[in-house]
């Protein structure tokens, strides 16, 4: 096992620390140097960046949010002039202003070897086929994906996301051992592998990298089951590099492995912004250590999960995300995240792993209505059963009433990328 990992990945816990501190004090004084904004956030604060002398000091310092990124659109953000700007990459935009990210070649250098390491952990090697069905473009997913299948030594088949029947096609002629994707288009793939009468347990994929979307341990059964691979997760964002932020350890599936020797991470409470300690839950901060473009300083990501220390690598992990703080649906005062509903549809006999919580409001109260596929063999009384087991799962377990729709198989939208979860039809 040592001999697949790199020099930083066989550091003691105690050298990684000097090395973190090292290049997150680096980190600072370029921030604070180079971006207005971080040189009026820090000042009004009353620090700088010598002012880190320690890890735990960077609680001292200010948060970096979406918002911010925002309002320095486009560039406002960068550390460096124009003419050392290699590649740029945005958000998508659907919630306000995209956020755009630049890289330098050091940046692009960097992303690929983190992808390459998360490959490596993942099961990936040399020589392996690496289907990549991430969005090309603007959006991190394909890129990141494919220069560090490249830099592992791969072979990339890059699909990017849609055309899904010729995907299909691709996977039973190219033949690779690895797939990446979302979750959610996998589960895509799975429909039309069964449709054009193919067994998704005969093709040549071995292992699954799914990242881009929050998902759970009952879809990693569905997907291991029905297609006989190992199925891990991977997960980035944007306005940190891209995918390879933390990739689960193929040998251990318990809980993603975050590269500290680049990217920093705390856990805060999203209402408070107090530091939490290891192992308590709440929302996901990231600084950046290595990063030249645009480095991040506390970025708040508001996805939720909690730090665990390290297993398979000397790197803490992450648990698996269990949904995102803007991904809060609050019914009647009720607190509920789309994973949870997901977590009842999956061990649902009779329902497919499709399904979208509907929001309306009747009178002053909101209604949440979970619309579901059937699976296309389940009889008409197996659907009211469902509706009837779903429902009841989900009053017991998370303590509020919804209306169930059991509906016909290929009814909801297919996702190509991530997919809408939650559509929202009260009046604004």
């Amino acid at each position: 096992m040592k001999a697949l990992l790199d020099a930083t990945e066989r550091l003691g816990r105690e050298e990684l620390e000097v090395l973190q501190l090292e290049r997150l004090r680096s980190s600072l004084r370029h921030a604070y140097t180079n971006v207005p904004h971080y040189r009026a956030a820090f000042d009004k604060a009353g620090l700088t960046p010598e002012d880190c002398r320690s890890l735990a000091d960077l609680a001292l310092f200010p948060f970096t949010t979406k918002a911010d990124l925002r309002e320095n659109y486009p560039f406002g953000m960068f550390a460096v002039p124009q003419d050392e700007i290699r590649r740029l990459h945005a958000s998508s935009g659907t919630t306000g202003r995209p956020t755009v990210v630049g890289y330098t070649g050091n940046d692009l250098s960097m992303w690929a070897d983190v992808v390459a390491r998360s490959l490596r952990a993942a099961g990936a090697r040399p020589g392996h086929k690496v289907h990549v069905a991430y969005g090309y473009g603007l959006f991190t997913g394909g890129l990141g994906a494919h220069y560090g299948a490249e830099r592992l030594g791969c072979t990339v088949v890059p699909a990017s996301g849609g055309m899904t029947a010729r995907q299909v096609q691709l996977i039973q002629d190219f033949r690779p051992e690895v797939i990446m994707l979302t979750p959610s288009y996998m589960l895509t793939l799975l429909d039309e592998f069964e449709r054009q009468g193919v067994d998704p347990r005969s093709t040549s994929l071995k292992v699954g990298v799914f990242g881009a979307e929050p998902w759970t341990q009952e879809m990693r059964r569905e997907i291991e089951e029905r297609f006989a691979i190992d199925a891990v997760d991977i997960y980035g964002l944007s306005e940190v590099i891209g995918p390879g932020v933390a990739q689960e350890c193929v040998e251990t599936k318990d809980g993603l492995h975050i590269w500290e020797d680049h990217f920093y991470p705390e856990v805060v409470d999203p209402v408070t912004g107090e530091v939490l300690p290891d192992g308590a839950e709440g929302e996901l901060v990231f600084t950046s250590l290595t990063k030249e473009a645009m480095p991040v300083v506390r970025y708040r990501t508001r996805d939720l999960t909690r730090l665990l220390p390290g297993t398979a690598r000397v790197f803490r992990r992450m648990e698996r995300i269990t949904g995102r703080s803007d991904d809060l649906v609050i019914v009647r005062g009720v607190n509920l995240f789309p994973t949870q509903v997901e977590e009842i549809v999956l061990r649902t006999p009779a329902l497919a792993p499709h399904f979208q919580l509907v929001l309306t409001r009747e009178g002053r109260m909101d209604c949440l209505t979970v619309r579901a596929e059937a699976r296309a063999d389940a009889s008409g009384a197996e659907r009211e059963a469902a509706a009837r087991a779903v429902t009841a799962a989900v009053k017991d377990g998370i303590g509020v009433s919804v209306r169930v729709e059991v509906v016909d198989p290929e009814t909801l939208e297919r996702s190509v990328g991530k997919f809408r979860r939650i559509v929202d039809r009260r009046p604004k």
